[in-house]
This record gives C-alpha cells, sequence and structure tokens, in this order.
C-alpha cells in the first residue's frame, strides 16, 4: 500500500495518522524492515500497530517487554507440568529413554512465546515488540539475532524457520538509548503530540457524536496542558478518555467546575494536581462560562461524589 492508502484506510479505523508515519509504515512493509516507532506515552505507538493489522486483515502478535525480559519468555518454553504428566502415564510402558525423550520434548509439549508465533503464521502477522525500551541490553542483542534471520533453532526438535516474514513493528518511549545496531536495522518515525488539528480530528474520528465545539476547547485545553512541566504529560489517550468522560455526563462544553471534577481523566499524580491548581488563571480564557448545572444536580443525575482540585 502507498502512503495515501494507508492514511485513508487508518481514517475508515478511526486512526488519524500523519504523513511522516504513513510514509514509514508504506516503506517498513515495502522493503520488509521493521519500523522502530519512538514518541511520548499515549500518543497512539501501540494503537498504530493494532491498526495496522487491522487493515492488513491479519493477526497482531504483541510481546510486551519489560526488565528482565529473556529470551524463554520471548521465544518458547517447554510445558513441564504437561511433560511430567506424560512421563508418569507411560512409566510402565516399557518404552526407551530415547523414545520417551523424543515424545515429551516434541511439538505438543512446546509453548509458542510471541516471537516463535510470528514466525509460524500461515499469514504474515504484525509482530508488535512493545517498549522495547523496558528490555535490558542483551534482550536487544537477542532480539536483533532473530529479526536478521527470522528463523529460531530449538535443540530438541531443530531449526524452524518463517513461513512468511511478519511485518515488524518496534515502539519506544526512549526511557533509555537503543543501541545503533538495532537503530540501523530499522526504518525510523518519531510520533510527535498531534497539533490542535489533529486532535480535533482524531476526536471526531473516534467519537463521532462529539460536538464540534467541545473537541476544539479539548485540543485547546490538551494543547496549553503540554506546555506545562508536569510529571505526566496527558497523550491522545487521555484527550479520548477525557471525551468519552464529558459524553457520559452530557456535558457539551469545558467549563471551570466540569474541569475540576474531570481533572483525574488527564492528570494521574498529585503533583501534578497541584501543578494545575498553581496555574489555573492560564487556563481561564479557554474555558466556557460557569454551566448552569450545579453541584447539586450534577450529584442527583448521576450519584457521583464531589472531586475538588487543589487549589493553590
Amino acid at each position: 500500500m502507498i502512503a495515501d492508502q494507508i492514511r485513508e484506510r487508518f481514517a475508515a479505523a478511526g486512526y488519524i495518522a500523519s504523513v511522516d508515519l504513513a510514509t514509514a509504515l508504506e516503506l517498513a512493509t515495502g522493503l520488509e524492515k521493521p519500523l522502530l516507532i519512538e514518541g511520548p506515552a499515549g500518543v497512539g505507538k501501540t494503537e498504530s500497530a493494532k491498526v495496522l493489522a487491522d487493515v492488513l486483515g491479519t493477526r497482531l502478535i504483541r510481546l510486551q517487554c519489560y526488565e528482565g525480559l529473556d529470551a524463554s519468555a520471548a521465544l518458547y518454553e517447554w510445558n513441564y507440568p504437561k511433560q511430567l504428566l506424560r512421563i508418569r502415564l507411560t512409566e510402565h510402558e516399557g518404552m526407551a529413554v530415547e523414545q520417551r525423550e523424543a515424545q515429551i520434548f516434541s511439538e505438543p509439549f512446546l509453548l509458542r512465546r510471541p516471537l516463535l508465533e510470528a514466525i509460524t503464521q500461515e499469514k504474515a502477522p504484525v509482530l508488535l515488540v512493545d517498549e522495547v525500551d523496558r528490555a535490558d541490553e542483551a534482550f536487544e542483542a537477542f532480539l536483533l539475532e532473530v529479526l536478521g534471520e527470522f528463523q529460531v533453532t530449538i535443540p530438541e526438535v531443530g531449526t524452524i524457520r518463517a513461513r512468511h516474514r511478519p511485518v515488524v513493528i518496534l515502539t519506544s518511549n526512549r526511557s533509555r538509548e537503543l543501541s545503533d545496531a538495532l537503530r540501523r536495522r530499522c526504518i525510523y518515525v518519531w510520533l510527535a503530540y498531534p497539533s490542535q488539528e489533529q486532535e480535533v480530528a482524531i476526536l471526531q474520528a473516534r467519537l463521532p457524536n462529539i460536538d464540534a465545539q467541545l473537541a476544539e476547547q479539548i485540543a485547546k485545553f490538551m494543547a496549553r496542558v503540554r506546555e506545562d512541566p508536569f510529571q505526566k504529560v496527558p497523550g491522545i489517550a487521555e484527550s479520548l478518555d477525557w471525551a468519552r468522560a464529558l459524553l457520559q455526563l452530557h456535558r457539551d462544553a469545558l467549563d471551570e467546575a466540569t474541569v475540576d471534577k474531570t481533572l483525574g481523566c488527564i492528570l494521574k499524580q498529585q503533583e501534578d494536581w497541584e501543578l494545575f491548581a498553581a496555574q489555573r488563571d492560564r487556563y481561564a480564557s479557554l474555558l466556557a462560562p460557569p454551566s448552569q448545572t450545579t453541584h447539586q444536580e450534577f450529584e442527583t443525575d448521576y450519584g457521583l461524589g464531589t472531586v475538588r482540585t487543589p487549589r493553590g
């Protein structure tokens, strides 16, 4: 697919892809190279792989990286309880040791983890290696080997080669610097926070019932929030959560009371609430006049308790 087709199909799935991302996806699929997507949390890196799998009509296989991730958790393991059970059930059958070993170290006893699963599919899947920066350098080196050959050698079984080369998407929040070797193997794209116009388009694509004025208010408010030094800057994911919450509460405009009641949708740390309280005057121009709905009506209509923002 060319970049324009990718953008159209992503938009139909509710994902507004930038020209840079669509071009990177075109190159990654066309050249059969992994795509490394970096950017702040919550801007749609993981979601892009999910939508790509839907657009291609194929399976998404996800490897979630974490500190201490090793080859066995990513590649394969033997089902030891099942092996032990088979040994006990067949111990009186008189089989030779070699026969019993061949039996329990065979495909039915193999637990396929994401990397092995990805190279044994009948149709090329999308392999998402999510937050690769959270894994250590030793695993990164192992990953390079697998992505270079797309084959795995299991001593008891033999070498398994990819039937179809998967489309590989790696994401990183840059919690640590990745190796030059990994970067050289990949097509690269940086996924930044969206512009106000892009964020409005995203809100309207994902939430077709949202009022256009409210979508614009949210986009302007979030752009202002991202200018302040919050510990956890909210991304598109938080914008969507906030918009859904406002629709759930039947709000069609942002006023001070509404922001106070729903601030937990976008700011998730106490220190960030305190910083917002200290900076709240900067946001006054983005808010509508006070809503006609009183706090008592809010509690009666929706059964919610009082949520107040700390004020400086």
